[in-house]
């Protein structure tokens, strides 16, 4: 079976202070694939206790340790574990479990790239402030990359064998990820799709444990130093300016 078969992925979770939303998650995702990861990032509200009757796999950190540790150590036990490939998502509701195959469907169809579930669709929805610091992480991370990326922020994103390669990349929380897809294009020369999925920023979710200040100053720094190190800047600019990002939007299965 393929690494894009749903009996053959992980779905990993990292998890803080979720209990209003994470049972209902885990339990969308269960009925799609039977191996959830859970990392629970030193919650100290009702999370661990929400799920605890469920068929998971669960790590717990004694201590908040970021969400970049959290997708860390979810991605070792999945290796561990024997999966070659990982579906992460947040676990405050966002993502919805019933685009984990149209990701998978994006996998299949562009072998040896990284989905990444772009909230594209009523992008109304994002709070200003947000969708202003995605905008210029967006840019800068696709320089970065080399290539044009739709939604470098979203944490909903399909991870094939050759991402889970980069676990011990030095970076750290949100940075994380955007030093994932940096890697993944420069070093891996793996390819980034992206799937365009739902803006969800309504009441029912808690406040995000994302800063636009301090977190996108973090990975601005961070992407700033990537491109330095990678050199080439007006070759990159170019790639970037020229060649449109790579969407794939396959049908939401009933």
């Amino acid at each position: 079976m393929s690494a894009t078969d749903p009996a053959r992925i992980a779905v990993v979770i990292p998890a803080l202070n979720e209990e209003r939303a994470i049972r209902a998650v885990v339990e969308s995702v269960l009925a799609i694939s039977p191996n959830v990861i859970l990392i629970d990032d030193g919650s100290t509200d009702r999370t661990v206790e929400c799920v605890a009757d469920l068929p998971i796999t669960l790590i717990r950190h004694a201590t908040p340790l970021g969400k970049g540790q959290g997708l860390r150590d979810g991605f070792r036990k999945a290796r561990a574990l024997g999966f070659d490939a990982v579906i992460a998502m947040d676990g405050d509701g966002q993502h919805l479990a019933a685009d984990i195959p149209r990701l998978l469907a994006a996998g299949q169809r562009y072998p040896e790239h990284i989905v990444i579930g772009a909230r594209v669709r009523n992008r109304e929805n994002q709070p200003p402030a947000r969708r202003h610091a995605n905008a210029v992480a967006d840019w800068g991370i696709s320089l970065a990359c080399a290539m044009a990326v739709v939604d470098t922020q979203s944490g909903q994103r399909y991870y094939p064998l050759g991402a889970l390669d980069l676990v011990d990349l030095a970076a750290d929380d949100f940075v994380f990820e955007a030093a994932l897809l940096i890697a993944a294009a420069r070093d891996k020369n793996l390819g980034i799709v992206s799937v365009p999925i739902e803006s969800r920023y309504q009441g029912e979710f808690r406040t995000s444990h994302f800063r636009p200040v301090r977190d996108v100053t973090r990975i601005t720094l961070y992407t700033v130093g990537r491109i330095l190190h990678y050199g080439h800047l007006v070759r990159s600019y170019r790639r970037v300016s020229s060649t449109p990002a790579l969407v794939y939007d396959p049908p939401a299965e009933h």
